[in-house]
């Protein structure tokens, strides 16, 4: 059985280490066995890693464990895009080739910084109202995902607007969403106790609201962290 140490980026080039091993390579499945960890070296449990072929686009997801490992097993001879699950979005963190070597293990060590602040891509309300459109289910189902992965979590559904209108409307209508996406988070098996809602209406931008541009980037929904 081959084994070997696999370069995510520069600087990150794993290190041996101790896993228990289930998981078997075969002559067409290589076996990854990768650790995820923070900037300072904690270990991530419960985060949720991706590999996408990038020319057959199938994908393979595995969590990480208590001690923030993980194994999976993929097919050789192709490239994948290792991305991982960032609330509602997934974002890639490098690509990587298996070359068509039978029976071969790769480690792998991947660091990232999970935001404690996030803006919540993809969800959408009806114009001046607080009704969640259609289109806003899938991102919101990946968020109910990632909570129910990461059980102890606590976060604060935060919503915005833009300047245009009166500030009592605009505080009340970023209220009525925040309460939207929570209540939507709860009907999915959420515990109340892990969520709470709050609308700050037009008093936090991230962009100029003088354009059309800044006051779309301002009409957003977002989760902070409590706790862990």
């Amino acid at each position: 059985m081959k084994h070997r140490s696999f370069l995510i980026v520069l600087l990150f080039l794993a290190t041996t280490m101790a896993f228990s091993q289930t998981l078997k390579p075969t002559a067409t499945m290589a076996l990854l066995q990768g650790v995820v960890k923070n900037f300072k070296n904690k270990v991530l449990p419960k985060e949720k890693i991706l590999l996408i072929d990038t020319k057959t686009k199938k994908s393979y997801s595995v969590n990480t464990d208590a001690a923030g490992k993980f194994e999976v097993l993929v097919p050789v001879g192709a490239i994948y895009s290792l991305q991982y699950k960032n609330f509602t979005a997934d974002v890639e963190y490098t690509k990587m080739e298996l070359p068509s070597d039978p029976d071969a293990t790769y480690e792998v060590e991947i660091k990232i910084d999970p935001p404690k602040d996030f803006t919540l891509e993809n969800v959408f309300f009806d114009t001046g109202k607080a009704t969640l459109k259609p289109t806003s289910n899938k991102a919101l189902t990946d968020l109910v995902e990632i909570l129910k992965l990461k059980n102890t979590m606590v976060v604060e559904i935060q919503g915005h607007t833009d300047n245009v209108g009166k500030p009592e409307d605009n505080l009340k209508l970023s209220r009525e969403r925040a309460e939207a996406v929570k209540n939507f988070l709860l009907s999915k098996g959420i515990e109340a106790t892990r969520v709470t809602a709050k609308g700050y209406g037009d008093t936090t931008p991230v962009a100029d609201n003088s354009t059309d541009a800044g006051k779309a980037k301002n009409r957003r929904t977002s989760l902070k962290v409590i706790k862990e």
